[in-house]
């Protein structure tokens, strides 16, 4: 799912630059209370599981997958106790369906950009069928990724840096004549280093109304989108979007 092979120049910095926000905190919440406990919640692409741990020691049924060996090991070194309900795979969306267990969870997301990098159209219709297969009756699949409405197709793209106090992370969106659309992506250390974090990995910037109609074709009734987990409007203004597929 995501061209990842010097990602270990940022696994140092992956949770200060990807926080866990207040916000996406109370916008869970929210959302979990709709299901009976424990929730069963799945992340695609789960990163080092800063969140998923937060999830299952609320209690939660917790799973993560990950494409990435270092992000998988480090969210592996997170779980402090067995008794919590949490599990990480290596796995890709190509293979979720084959795996893991039809009908069973209530949340699924895919968040921080981590579906751009479905980078084929027939695949990412296969991952709105495939999510929708996964959920149980009444689940739900939540997205959170750049508002590609409010982005130029300008040859090269700069996304807004993400900033910690010890690094910055730049994303640069580029459009090739060929119509191929890629994502590099470095980190800038505090001593002013620039390290490589994605050299070129081919993307799908979906936009808004591709999503509506992959959900709905794929079996989702109603697709709400937002412009942030305080659940604001979506305006072509806004940098990103949440959507929750239902």
């Amino acid at each position: 799912m995501m061209g990842m092979e010097l990602i270990q120049n940022m696994i140092e910095y992956y949770e200060e630059l990807y926080p866990v926000t207040d916000e996406q905190k109370k916008f869970y919440s929210k959302e979990i209370e709709k299901y009976q406990t424990p929730t069963k919640v799945l992340r695609i692409g789960c990163g080092t599981g800063q969140f998923e741990n937060y999830l299952a020691k609320k209690g939660l049924d917790v799973t993560g997958l990950e494409t990435s060996r270092e992000l998988l090991d480090s969210a592996n070194r997170r779980r402090r106790t067995q008794l919590m309900a949490i599990r990480f795979f290596q796995m890709s969306t190509i293979e979720m369906s084959r795996f893991l267990g039809k009908g069973f969870y209530d949340i699924i997301s895919c968040l921080n950009d981590r579906i751009l990098f479905i980078h084929d159209e027939t695949l990412m219709k296969k991952f709105f069928f495939d999510c929708k297969q996964l959920l149980a009756p009444g689940g739900e699949l939540i997205i959170q990724m750049t508002n590609f409405n409010h982005i130029s197709r300008a040859p090269v793209v700069q996304l807004s840096v993400r900033e910690s106090i010890r690094a910055k992370l730049f994303t640069d969106i580029i459009s090739e004549e060929n119509g191929g659309i890629y994502l590099k992506q470095y980190v800038e250390t505090g001593n002013g280093k620039l390290l490589p974090v994605i050299e070129k990995a081919a993307i799908y910037p979906l936009i808004k109304e591709e999503i509506e109609e992959f959900a709905k074709n794929a079996g989702f009734k109603e697709v709400s989108f937002y412009g942030d987990y305080n659940m604001s409007p979506l305006t072509d203004e806004c940098e990103n979007l949440v959507c929750i597929a239902r």
